[in-house]
């Protein structure tokens, strides 16, 4: 089956020429940058070769065709406009060529290799001249670029009307979310003003579960085996930390230990979370239309989920107005929820939330309000991303309750800074304080069982 139609018949496949002494590259990234950087006129060859082919292929047949069928037609067409255009590509220009082509139909364009590496967590584009990538928790800038603003706003357009989204200059930002879970943000103009804006963070293929975090030295076994046993029992957790600590996939790892028979409903901005229990209903909210109604907020999702006999409530992040409700969840039968907020520490993770359920509106005193956050609290997790990129676990916290007007919390396990060596890596320990927490009494109606040596402070985690 061929997906091109009858306007235009290839013509067979003829040899390509082959120019010598090209300087192999060592990606298809960098080797396609520098054929760029080398030839730019290519650049409006393969926008343009996009067009013939979009022009010129039958959709429904694309639809059915297998990928390696359609990789096959792809590169016999190309390798034929190649010649026809004299192109002098060789053979390996012409497979990355080819694969571009593809790209354009039915990927992302020129961030789809990206996308595809592994050892890339952020993809950042500052206007359609520049794109930059954070691996191993380090930014570099790519070589990877688009013809123009209209190039990057074709893209751009995929990813959000692929889940139901706009943006154009009545509705300048918005969050989306690519097919495998990964968060897009992006801002246009007239909000951008030198052009849009793009942040994708990328989801790793394997989710990260908490072996691996202990892989990497995000925290420690023992560490581990007093989260999991909190969240098996039922208590209910903030994760807290700052943009790009971590603190999303910290809850998906932490959400391996809720029990399967447990009915759990997750309420997020982008879906992103990933739980692997067999009961879950994922919400999501929704902007307003272009006649600025049909807004659903999370807080709507969030009082509707209380009819739907969750045991769990997750919210992706709480960053306003539906604090209130979820501590009123915590506090009336849907222990053991949990979410993620904005803050550098346990202790200011307390007072953004007394920030946002201020901002519901309710006629409650600020004792008031640290009193349902000190009934509905237990753990405050801290995640932290360092200088050098890596992310720690570096507190955890027991709330205890209230004496006077102050919320009672004291910490369990720390992260103490060391040294900077010559690389620019940081050292540390993980350290217990040496207290026990008071929710080890509550485990024990589940039958689990924390040894005391995980709390010896003079024990090396």
């Amino acid at each position: 089956m061929s997906f091109f139609g009858a306007k235009k018949q290839a013509q067979p496949e003829r040899p390509v020429p082959e120019p010598e002494n090209e300087a192999p590259a060592n990606s298809a990234e960098d080797f396609y940058a520098d054929l760029m950087a080398r030839r730019p006129s290519l650049l409006d060859e393969r926008l343009k070769l996009h067009a013939l082919i979009i022009d010129e292929f039958n959709l429904a047949a694309l639809d059915k065709l297998p990928p390696e069928e359609l990789s096959r037609q792809v590169r016999t067409y190309v390798g034929n406009y190649a010649h026809g255009a004299s192109l002098t590509l060789n053979q390996k220009e012409l497979d990355i060529f080819s694969n571009e082509i593809i790209d354009e139909m039915r990927g992302y364009g020129p961030i789809e290799p990206l996308l595809k590496d592994p050892t890339v967590s952020d993809i950042l584009i500052n206007t359609h001249k520049r794109c930059f990538v954070e691996r191993f928790g380090q930014l570099q800038e790519t070589k990877i670029h688009f013809k123009d603003e209209a190039h990057l706003l074709r893209i751009v357009n995929k990813i959000v009307s692929a889940v139901g989204r706009r943006v154009d200059e009545s509705s300048p930002m918005v969050d989306a979310r690519l097919p495998d879970g990964s968060r897009v943000n992006v801002a246009v103009r007239p909000v951008a003003v030198d052009g849009p804006l793009i942040s994708i963070r990328k989801f790793a293929e394997k989710a990260f579960n908490m072996d691996r975090l202990v892989d990497v030295g995000a925290l420690r076994p023992a560490m581990v085996e007093v989260l999991a046993a909190a969240v098996q029992g039922k208590t209910s957790a903030i994760i807290s930390g700052g943009t790009g600590s971590g603190k999303t996939t910290l809850l998906n790892a932490l959400s391996h230990y809720i029990p399967a028979r447990e009915r759990l409903l997750t309420i997020e901005d982008a879906a992103e979370l990933q739980l692997q229990q067999p009961h879950v209903g994922r919400m999501e909210t929704r902007p307003a239309n272009i006649e600025g109604k049909g807004e659903v907020r999370q807080r709507d999702l969030l009082k509707n989920a209380l009819r739907m006999r969750p045991d769990r409530i997750i919210i992706g992040e709480c960053r306003g107005e539906e604090a209130f409700d979820m501590l009123q969840a915590m506090n009336t039968g849907h222990e053991g929820s949990m979410t993620t907020i904005h803050a550098n520490s346990p202790r200011d993770a307390l007072k953004r939330l007394e920030q946002m359920v201020g901002m519901a509106g309710m006629p409650m005193t600020l004792g008031a309000i640290r009193s349902q956050i000190a009934s509905a609290l237990t753990l405050v997790i801290q995640a932290q991303r360092l200088p050098d990129g890596s992310r720690r676990v570096t507190s955890i916290s027991e709330i205890t309750g209230m004496e006077g007007d102050v919320i009672q919390m004291h910490e369990i396990f720390t992260f103490k800074k060391e040294f900077t060596d010559s690389d620019g890596k940081i050292h540390g320990a993980f350290k217990a304080t040496g207290i026990r927490p008071k929710f080890l009494a509550d485990l024990k109606a589940y039958g689990i069982e924390i040894p005391p040596s995980h709390f010896d402070p003079a024990r090396n985690l």
